[in-house]
C-alpha cells in the first residue's frame, strides 16, 4: 500500500515550459529533466515525425537540409506552435517518469505572468492533452522566488528578477501575492539577436544562434569588471561580402555595448516596479533587496550594475537555472501552504 501511495505521488510533475530550456520537477525526486526547448522535425509528404527532443534538436538548429527543421515552439514564453508544443511536452513527460501510456498525475506548469488569457489556455490545454490528468498554471516569479527560498508569504517585501530566454519578470511580493511587477519580452535571446546583428553590422559577418550564444556566455558582460580586463575570443562565420567562411576577433568592450539595448530595457522594468511599490515594503527592500534568477540572471556583472541603478542590496540565486522548476514543484508538493499559488 506504502509502495502504491509513494508511486501515486511520484507521478506529480511540475514543467518549467521556457522559451530557451523546459526543466520538469517530479514529486520526491527533484528535477529529472532538463534541456533545451527544441524539436526536430522530419516533413514527408504532409506528415511531421519528431527525430529529435532537447540538445539534439538544438545542435540541429541552422544545420538541417531539406525536409528537417528543427524548431522552438515558444516564443517569449508562450506557445506559437500549439501542435508541436503538445507533442513536446508528451515527450517530456515520458521521459521524465521513464515510461509511456496514460499519465494519473497533477501538472503544474509556469506561464509568465504577463501572458493573456488566451497563451495560458494554450499551455494548459496542450499539458492537457499531453495526457494530464490535472493541470495547474503558477506564474513564473511566484515559482522563481519560492525556488530562491524567498519568504513570500511573510509580511515583507521580496523581490526576485527572473531573467529567461524570451522573458524577463520582474515581481515585488508580499503575504503571498504580487504586489508590482512588469513583465517584458526582452531575455537571453534578444541578447543574443543583438550580438548577431552587431556582427552583421559592424564587420560583415553573419553568425548563427548558436555562435552568438557562445559569444554572450563567454566574453559577455553587462558593464565593465573593476579590474580593468578586457576579454576576446575568436568567432567564425559566413563573409556578408565576398560570402566565403572567415574569422573575427571580437573584443568583450564591443559585446558590452551591444548589449546595452536588453540589459537597459531590464534596468528599465527594475526601476518601473520599484516605482509601482508601496512604501512600507521599499522600505523593506533596503534590507532585504533583489535576487536575480534564470540564466540571464548569470550575465557577468549584471547584479553589479543593477545594485548601482536601484541603490539595493542584489544577489544571485544559489541555482538561478532551476529556481521556476523547483519552485513550482516545491508548491504542489506543499499542500495547504504554497499550494496556494496553483491557478486551477
Amino acid at each position: 500500500m506504502l509502495a502504491a501511495v509513494r508511486g501515486y505521488f511520484a507521478q506529480n510533475l511540475a514543467i518549467d515550459l521556457g522559451t530557451a530550456n523546459t526543466l520538469v520537477y517530479c514529486a520526491g525526486r527533484g528535477i529529472v529533466f532538463n534541456e533545451p526547448t527544441v524539436i526536430a522535425l522530419r516533413q514527408d509528404r504532409g506528415r511531421r515525425t519528431i527525430i529529435a527532443l532537447g540538445r539534439d534538436a538544438k545542435a540541429m538548429l541552422g544545420r538541417t537540409p531539406a525536409g528537417i527543421h528543427a524548431i522552438r515552439p515558444l516564443s517569449d514564453g508562450v506557445v506559437t506552435d500549439f501542435a508541436v508544443a503538445e507533442e513536446l511536452i508528451k515527450l517530456v513527460i515520458s521521459k521524465a517518469l521513464n515510461r509511456r501510456g496514460p499519465l494519473n498525475a497533477r501538472v503544474v506548469v509556469t506561464v509568465p505572468s504577463g501572458a493573456t488569457p488566451v497563451e495560458r489556455r494554450a499551455i494548459r490545454e496542450a499539458a492537457e492533452r499531453a495526457g494530464a490528468r490535472r493541470v495547474f498554471l503558477i506564474d513564473e516569479p511566484i515559482a522563481a522566488a519560492i525556488g530562491a527560498d524567498l519568504p513570500v508569504t511573510e509580511p515583507k517585501a521580496s523581490m526576485v528578477v527572473d531573467i529567461g530566454g524570451g522573458t524577463t519578470e520582474v515581481a515585488v511580493m508580499s503575504l503571498g501575492g504580487i504586489v508590482s511587477s512588469q513583465c517584458i519580452r526582452i531575455g537571453g535571446n534578444a541578447m543574443d539577436a543583438a550580438i548577431a546583428s552587431y556582427m552583421r553590422r559592424r564587420h560583415n559577418l553573419h553568425i548563427g544562434e548558436g555562435s552568438a550564444e557562445a559569444i554572450k556566455l563567454t566574453i559577455g558582460a553587462a558593464c565593465r569588471s573593476d579590474n580593468g580586463e578586457e576579454r576576446r575570443m575568436v568567432v567564425k562565420g559566413r563573409d556578408l561580402v565576398a560570402g566565403i567562411p572567415r574569422t573575427q576577433e571580437i573584443h568583450e568592450s564591443e559585446v558590452i555595448a551591444c548589449l546595452a539595448e536588453p540589459v537597459g530595457a531590464i534596468i528599465d522594468a527594475v526601476k518601473t516596479t520599484l516605482e509601482q511599490t508601496i512604501p512600507e515594503l521599499s522600505a523593506d527592500m533596503l534590507d532585504t533587496g533583489m535576487v536575480l534568477t534564470g540564466g540571464g540572471g548569470l550575465l557577468r556583472n549584471l547584479d553589479s550594475l543593477l545594485a548601482h541603478a536601484t541603490g539595493l542590496p542584489t544577489a544571485i540565486a544559489r541555482d538561478p537555472l532551476i529556481c521556476g522548476a523547483l519552485g513550482a514543484g516545491l508548491a504542489l508538493e506543499r499542500v495547504g501552504k504554497l499550494e496556494r499559488f496553483l491557478m486551477n
